[in-house]
This record gives structure tokens, sequence and C-alpha cells, in this order.
């Protein structure tokens, strides 16, 4: 079996490893990729795409490309600021999808992805083209090398090599024997953190809040405050011509520059947006102060024309520049929320340490030097010292270590590491020293495939995202309507109704009816936010995925989480999945000596010295029918066999006794009967036979002493496994059974405790298993599951059928759990496929969620956080639908009559503001722990999900949140702010776990 896992796992590729359904990860191999759709062809491109906001945008973007004959297929993340593109080739490339996206008024990149065999390097030193030959020819005589491009301008240099023969770190040394310095370029994850954290964004908006607070600031003063100050009163009432006053005219110079100026981004982007008949938030907000400005402009021009003695017009210009500041502060603040979103994601990214110390003369191991990790490669020799991270994944060659791996596994306790042990790079070493065979490297490490699920995690969309992302698109086109009709009822209104019934906003001294009307119709345009909307799905996903990843629970996307919200009923896999999956001897029954006979009689067998001791009562014969058992089982690689070779080196071991040497002569295994052993101990020569009843007794009836018959009945009703030893000497032909080993595949310890959870969560549990059903009602019975919930003898396609029924006879969610081969099927037909992560790589495959530690009790953990996440999107929904819901019609005046009404003003701060709250609500998820129900009773977990731990740690969280925001506010970020964060992380797994998910 181990040799089938393998040969699937070596014909699965590394980027399938997490792939199921709903998930999209971009190529291993080009950045533009061939896919095959029946007879047409189309290739894929994975962009970068900056300058997004809301839904509005991604709709903006989606709508345009989806229209485009020949484009197959377009998906674009908002807070990723990714999009893959299908296209045909015949009629799209990359860089004019791109020419497209730029268009719309959006910023896109090409993401480059090398294939394996090509590596991009920096060199440093090249001063004229005699240098790029120098470096060119030097490259190609080495063999291995196939080609070599060298760029002055851009000092890099694209290699193409084949991998048997050299390795990047061969090809840095060449170069700087040459005269040069290189190193590997940078493969995108410092330009991907600064994405995730949006750094760009971050600093523009914080220059752009700056700037507009310069002009708003003293704009607001002149208009609202300055009036109303004696002596600046005067001032600011001088008039300079008809009509014209100096407070005007300084308030209209100051937010000249801040409509065209600060708000020139505004401006292009609506413009773009407009052009492809797309509608965006920054649409709205050109719109707004736009309106604001130039109707202030026109009322200042009218005014010297104005023949009325002492008319003053009513001006809006501080609207406008208040606008533009609430709306540069809101989109600061967004930003710095968002890039607290991927805060996990980018904490994962930072584990793996910058160098490493390797051995340049292994096996000897004297020599030393310190490398880059990413010119770590498989095959060589590393040192590993007292806190040093781990730089690859690699086997233990020599000493020994205890090592911290909370950062990739969250197990609380550093795990003993010795020669043969693995070892995974991002965690730590403790106090030991050892040296390390890397078996992984770069970006097919396990961290980095773990990276890769998480982030592609993020990218992608539940349902219920498109939805919002529709409505969005509607939205801007919406709201203009409901601005232009408002604008047209109010101006009716006001002109057909005599004054005396008109609301008292008319009658406000100076101010004209048509000006009432564009400060609500302004009102309209600027409280409406399709940002909150479409920021409400995708910021839940990103912080939620986080924290699954942080807890060992990796789950494939959006769409598997708002499946999980609907599980009522659980299914679970037995071997491997509620028992360890590894069979281990539970007891061992021994014959008396009395009844060690040969036949019916069952009188005390004698006069046979050969025999003398091995079948007594006392314990230094019994170790030496130990001996001989464990040296025959040995032997074999059959899972029983292997289970009481273990269990016989450690009985010997513990013994503490001096038992004879055993040397095995012969030993022929017999398919579905035993082994049959011939060996010699203690100078004394005997036949061993270790099997069924039939075969240890070579009869058709299978006698057994009653004692040991006995022993089978009441172990079998537990489930268990008999296997019996009988005992052959030269002076006798037949076998004399003398010892009956009880073997059993014991559940997990937490496995109950998971299922008594579930049920407390009101799911049903039940099991399915390929055993028989003797065995499958005893471990139900165990771990708490009703007999009449339990399948037996189930094939993996009926395992699939009975999945598919239960969902269709209860109409409900169903979730199946396994880790097997023969659990894929049902893992795919189930609503959410739970792939244990410690089982094989086509189970894992085809899940929707992967538990890294392999326990039932992630189970808990993991359908928990998806309601928590579901439950945070329907908040941030709910909210967002409610703000513009009762936002829009009080901006429209509806409320008039009574005397309240929102300022335009007021509309541009609680529009800014929404979009940051639903951010801020989807950020408390960074507080989600672990219910109490999903860790083991009297753990170290258990202990630190204490009332006062979470009460601390999450008011420290929140406290940490709150104070960086304000902190961002007054100062600006120090150069390595937005580098690489070397936070610990904390997930949930085991090493077997990862070892066994990473290893070919």
């Amino acid at each position: 079996m181990s040799k089938l896992f393998s040969e699937l796992w070596a014909s699965t590729p590394l980027t399938s490893t997490f792939r199921s359904k709903g998930v999209e990860l971009p190529p291993d191999s080009e950045s533009s990729t061939l896919i095959d759709k029946g007879q047409s062809a189309f290739e894929k491109c994975d962009l970068r795409i900056e300058g997004m906001t809301c839904g509005s945008c991604v709709e903006a973007i989606e709508g345009m490309l989806r229209e485009q004959p020949g484009i197959h297929s377009i998906k674009v993340a908002l807070l990723a600021e990714r999009g893959v593109v299908e296209y045909d080739p015949k009629t799209w490339d990359a860089e004019k999808i791109i020419n497209e996206i730029s268009d719309i008024g959006f910023e896109a990149t090409l993401i480059p992805q090398t294939r394996a065999d090509t590596i991009s390097l920096r060199i440093y030193g090249m001063t004229c083209g005699s240098c790029t030959n120098t470096v060119e020819t030097g490259l190609s005589s080495v063999p291995g090398i196939n080609s070599v491009a060298v760029s002055l301008a851009t000092e890099t240099c694209t290699v193409q090599f084949d991998r048997a023969l050299i390795g990047p770190r061969e090809m840095v040394d060449r170069i700087e024997e040459m005269g040069f310095d290189a190193m590997l370029a940078d493969h995108g994850d410092a330009t991907q953190i600064a994405s995730l954290t949006r750094t760009k964004e971050v600093l523009l908006w914080r220059s752009r809040l700056g700037w507009s607070a310069t002009f708003a600031v003293p704009v607001f003063f002149l208009s609202m405050i300055g009036p109303h100050v004696p002596g600046v009163q005067g001032i600011l009432g001088t008039q300079l011509f008809n009509g014209i006053y100096l407070g005007d005219v300084l308030v209209m110079l100051l937010t000249t520059p801040a409509q065209f100026w600060v708000g020139a981004n505004f401006y292009r982007s609506a413009w773009k947006s407009l052009k492809h008949r797309a509608a965006t938030m920054d649409v709205l907000v050109m719109l707004g102060t736009s309106a604001a400005y130039f109707y202030s402009l026109i009322s200042l021009i009218f005014a010297m024309f104005n023949t009325t003695p002492d008319y003053r017009p009513a001006l809006f210009f501080d609207t406008s520049t208040m606008l533009l500041m609430f709306v540069s502060l809101g989109r600061f603040l967004e930003n710095k929320a968002k890039g607290k979103t991927s805060a996990a994601l980018t904490d994962l990214m930072a584990l793996a340490p910058s160098m490493a110390t390797i051995y340049t003369d292994a096996p000897a191991c004297t020599q030393e030097k310190k490398i880059p990790t990413e010119l770590v490669e498989v095959g060589d020799t590393l040192k590993l010292v007292p806190g040093d991270k781990i730089p690859a994944d690699g086997t233990v060659t020599k000493g020994s270590s205890s090592v911290d791996e909370s950062a990739i596994t969250g197990e609380p306790v550093p795990v003993l590491k010795q020669a043969g042990d693995s070892v995974i790079g991002g965690t730590v070493n403790g106090l030991g020293t050892f040296n390390m065979v890397v078996t992984r490297a770069g970006k097919d490490t396990a961290l980095s495939q773990i990276v890769k699920l998480v982030e592609d995690a993020q990218t992608s969309k539940a349902p219920i995202q498109a939805f919002a992302d529709k409505v969005a698109g509607y939205f801007v086109p919406t709201v203009i309507s409901l601005a232009a009709i408002t604008f047209v009822v109010w101006f009716l209104i006001s002109t057909f109704i005599s004054d005396d019934n008109l609301p008292v906003m008319f009658h406000t001294h100076g101010t004209s009816k048509l000006a009432v009307c564009v400060q609500i119709c302004i009102s309209v345009v600027v409280v409406a936010c399709p940002c909150a909307l479409g920021l409400s799905t995708p910021t839940a996903i990103m912080v939620g995925t986080g924290m699954g990843a942080k807890n060992g629970i990796l789950i494939k996307g959006g769409k598997a989480l708002e499946a999980s919200k609907s599980i009522r009923r659980v299914v679970v896999d037995k071997t491997g999945t509620v028992t360890v999956g590894k069979m281990s001897v539970v007891g061992v029954h021994w014959v008396p000596s009395a009844q060690s006979s040969l036949r019916h009689a069952e009188e005390p067998y004698s006069g046979d010295t050969g025999l003398d001791g091995l079948c007594a009562d006392d314990s230094t014969s019994r170790l030496a029918v130990i001996a001989m058992v464990t040296a025959a089982e040995a032997k074999s690689e059959h899972p029983l066999a292997t289970a009481v070779a273990t269990y016989g080196k450690d009985a010997l071991r513990d013994s503490g006794s001096s038992v004879p040497d055993t040397t095995v002569e012969t030993f022929e295994s017999v398919t579905g009967a035993g082994v049959r052993s011939v060996l010699t101990h203690a100078g004394s020569k005997y036949t061993l036979l270790i099997g069924n009843a039939r075969f240890v007794t070579q009869s058709e009836d299978g006698y057994v002493p009653s004692t040991l018959s006995t022993y089978e009945t009441q172990e079998t009703t537990l489930g268990r496994t008999i296997i019996y030893v009988s005992i052959i000497t030269l002076s006798s032909s037949q076998p004399l059974p003398i010892l009956a080993v009880s073997m059993s595949d014991a559940p997990k310890p937490s496995s109950k405790y998971a299922i008594r959870a579930l049920q407390k969560m009101g799911i049903e549990v039940n099991m399915m298993t390929g055993d028989g059903k003797t065995t499958a009602l005893a471990i139900a019975k165990q771990v708490g599951i009703r007999p009449e919930g339990v399948w037996a003898e189930m094939s993996p396609k009926g395992k699939a059928t009975m999945v598919a029924e239960l969902m269709e006879k209860y109409g409900e969610g169903v979730a199946m759990v396994g880790d097997g081969i023969n659990d894929s099927p049902a893992l795919v037909a189930a609503t959410v496929g739970i792939a244990l992560a410690s089982g094989t790589s086509v189970a894992i495959e085809a899940a929707d969620i992967v538990l890294m530690r392999g326990d039932l009790l992630d189970v808990v953990a993991a359908l928990h956080l998806s309601r928590s996440i579901f439950s945070v999107i329907k908040r941030n929904l709910v909210w967002a639908c409610i703000y513009n819901v009762l936002g829009i019609p009080l901006a429209m005046g509806l409320l008039l009559p009574f005397g309240l009404y929102m300022h335009p003003m007021l509309a541009g701060a609680a529009m800014a503001f929404s979009s940051v709250s639903v951010v801020t609500s989807s950020l408390t998820l960074k507080w989600w722990r672990r219910p109490a129900d999903s860790v083991m009773p009297g753990s170290e977990s258990d202990t630190a999900l204490g009332w006062s731990g979470m009460f601390f740690d999450s008011a420290r969280t929140a406290v940490g949140d709150a104070w960086g925001g304000v902190r961002g506010l007054v100062r600006p970020k120090q150069h390595d702010e937005y580098g690489y964060s070397q936070l610990p992380v904390e997930m949930s797994a085991t090493q077997s776990v990862l070892t066994r998910i990473f290893e070919v």
C-alpha cells in the first residue's frame, strides 16, 4: 500500500496537491498556460491589478472583459489585487489584456511564473557590453546551462539550465569568480507582501490626506468659523466688487487646487470608467465634488451681475474640499485595515530565514559557509545551532535537538528530533545542534505549499460575493438616477409650493431654492457607498482563512466557507480518521503450561526437553518466545507483523534482561494465513508458525486450547484482531499453540471528545468503513456513535453513493471526513469534503478543507470557524444594506418636513467611514479562538483557552490595531516597517502530518 501511495503521489504535481473544486491555482510553468476546452484551446494569464477600491471596480473589470469576444473567463479578487483571465490566443495576448484594464483606470501587470528550469539572477558590477559578454560566455560554457540572456540596463540574467547537472548556487559562484556580485532575483515575495499590506496605497492616501487637509481646514475655517469671529468677520466680509467678497475669493482660491490637483486622480479614474460605460465609487466622488465646486463658481460669477444691494451668493466650496478630505481619510483608514486582514499570510511568508549555514565538504562536514536561503538546494547538508530557523525541509543526519514547531503546527510542546527524523522549514531549533540533509527547498517546501494554498484560498470568491459584486455594478448608476430625480422633485416642489409651506431649510438666510436643491442632490451622490457592500465578503474571508491557517485549518476558499454553514451531518471514515490508522498490540494471552497439550485431551505435555520452560509461566521463558516471534515478524512488511515486531522490541528493551541471540534461518510468508520461520535460539532450532488458527495448528478445524479460544471470543467482540503463535521443535512434528496476540487499530484519544462536541453543535455523526461490522460497531461504541449510524464493508463507490443518498434523504449539508484514497469519491460527493492531512495526497486534493493535525477535534474547530466567518459576512452585508437603505432616503430629504437633513459634509464623512466599519467588523475575526469543545481536556491548549487569556489576548490585539492606526496618522512609516515581519504564527498540526503531505 505504501508503494501505491508513493506512486500516486509521484504522479501528482505539487500544485495539484491542494487543488479542489472552487479553488483556482496559478500555473506552475508559465505566466500564460495552455488550457484544453474540448476542441478549443485557451491561455491563462495571472495579473496583479492595483487601484481597485470596491465591488464596483471588480464588476467594471470583469464586465468589460467578459463582453469581449475571445475572453473565456475572468476572475478578479479585490483584496488580493489579482486577476486570472482565460483567453483565446488567436485574438488576445497578455499585453492587450493589460492595456484594456489600464484603459478603465487600473494598473495591471503580469505576474511572472518562471519555468522550473529557468531562473533570473541580479548581477551587480557590470559597466559595459564587454561585461555582459563576459557573463554570457562564462556561463554558456558551463555544462548543464542551455541558454543565457544578460541585460545591462536591468542588471539581470535569465538562465535556462538542467537541474540534474547544475544548480543556482553554482551559477552564482561562477559569476562571482568573474568579478561580479550576483544573487537570485526577487521572485515577487517582497512585492507580494507589500501588496498584501497595502504599502503603496497607505503611503499614497496618507499623502493625499495631508494635502487635502492642507486646503480643507483653512476653507472650513474661512467658511464656517471665521464669519462668527469678531474682527475676522469684518475682514472676510470686505466687498471687493459687486457681489464679490474677500472671504469668498480666498475660499475659491484655496478650493481650486484641491479640486483639480488633489482630486485629479478621481477625475482620471472616473473618466476612464465612464469611457468604458462602467461606474465606480470615484464617479460618485467626482460628481459630488464637481457639483459643489462648479455650482459655487458659477454662483460667484453671476453674483457680479446681480443688482441687489449687499447680495452674497450661497457657496459650497467648503463642501468640495471637506468631501475630498473625508474620502481621502476613509481610503487611508480602509487601506490600513485591509493590510491587517492579510497579516496571517504575510507572517507565514516571513517565516523562512534569510541565511543558512551549509557544509561545503559534506559528508566530512568540517567546512562551513553562510549562504542566502534561496540558494539552498536539495541534497545540501546544513548545520543548525540553537535558536536557528530551519531553512528548508529535510532529515536529521547527526545530533539531536528539540524543535519548536508552533510556527507551522501550533503545537505548544517542542518536538524531539534525532537522526532519521524529518524537520520542516520555518520551524525553530531549540537548545541542541544537529546536521540535516535538505529534501525540499525553495518553492517546494511544506511552508511554501501552505502559503500557496492560503493565498489562493483568499483570492477565491464565495457565491454570495458574486451577488454582492453584481449589485455593486448597478449601484452607482442607480444612485446617480436617484440624485437626479431628487433634484428635479425638490426643484419642482420649491417652485410650485408657497414659501410658507416649504421646509425650514429653504428659508435659511442667503440661500436660494436652487442652492438647497443642489445641496440635497450632492448629499445623495456622496452618501451612497458601494464599497461597504463590495468589501463585506472578501475582507471576512481573508481574515478568517488566515486565522484558520494559524490553527492548522486550511480552507480552500469562499465556496467551502459558505457550504459549511449548512452542515448538519458529518460522516467520518473509521481507519485513520476515528482510529490511529495503525495496528498495535493491545493484549497478549499465554497458554498455561498445564494446557500446552497437542490435541483434544488437554493434558500436561511433558518429555520434550527442547521445549523445557518455553511454555512455563515465568517471565524468562516468555521473553525467549517473544524474542523468536520478534525476529520472525521483523522479516515481514505486513501491518500486523510490523505491530507485533514493534511490541516485541519494546518488551525486550523494557525487560532489562539478557536474552540469547536469535537467528532466522528461513522465512516464508503465506498469503492470507501467516508466516513460517525456522530459527535458532540459545543453540536450539525451532519452527515458528504465526497467523490464524488453521495455519498455526496445521489443521482444518483450527483447534486451539480453550483458554485461547475464550480469549479470541472476548477480543473479537471488542473489534480486535487475533493472531496465534505455535512452535515446533525437532523432536515434535506437530505445532504447539502457546500464545495469542490481540491487536487493534485503537481510536484516537480525541475522537470521542470530537464526536461529543459535534453532537453538542446539533450535528449528527455517522461512520463508514470498509472493515467488518463487528469491528465497526465496537469502535463506534467506544467513541459514542449510535449503531444505526454505522455502515460497514463499504466500497469507495458505496461511500460516495451513501453520502449522496444522505444529502437527498435529509435535505441537509453533509460533510465527509476521511484520509485515504478510498475516501476521495465520498469527499467529492459531500457538501464539504474534509481531509486529514495525515492521509494521502489524493484525499487532500479532493477535499475542500484540509486539517493539518489529522485530529477530529479540528473538524469541530473548522466548522465553528466557518460559521463564524459566514456570520461576519452576513453582518457586514446587513450593515452595508442598512447604511445605504437608511442613508440615501435621509440624504434625499424625505425627513426634511420634520427638520431632519443630511449636510453634504456629513454625508461625505458617513460614506468614508462606512467602508472602514465593514473592514473593522471583519477584523474582529482576529479574536477568534478555538471553542473549548475542540480542545482535549487537560492539554496545554485547553489551559491556554482560559477566559482571562482570551480576554487579554483579544484586548491586546484590539488596542494594538487602534494604536497602529492613530500612530500612522501622525508620523511616517520607517523604511523597514513594510518589509518582512518576524512575527510568530500559530497553526495546528504535527510533524508527521506535513511529512506525509509533502513527501515524495
